[in-house]
């Protein structure tokens, strides 16, 4: 295959709130659906450590393959 032919899946961007802390990760509760995703922080978000605390507006990037695993990417204010 080529590159052209090869095309990676974009992630689903959806947005939630933060319902638990567990061992470093978050339960998210998404607002679209009520489905509860075990997310942890993205990398930048390590970076420049920035916190997310439970009731905190949060969007999600979930693969399409799996759906109860996601990375926060972005905390709304």
């Amino acid at each position: 295959m080529s590159r052209e032919q090869k095309q990676k899946e974009e992630a689903i961007q959806l947005t939630g709130v933060v319902t638990e802390e567990v061992r470093g990760a978050f339960r998210v509760k998404l607002d679209d659906l009520d489905h509860i995703v075990l997310c942890r922080l993205a990398g930048k978000m390590r970076k420049f450590r920035i916190r997310v605390v439970p009731g905190d507006h949060v969007q999600v990037e979930v693969s399409p393959y799996d759906m109860d695993r996601g990375r926060i990417v972005y905390r709304e204010k």
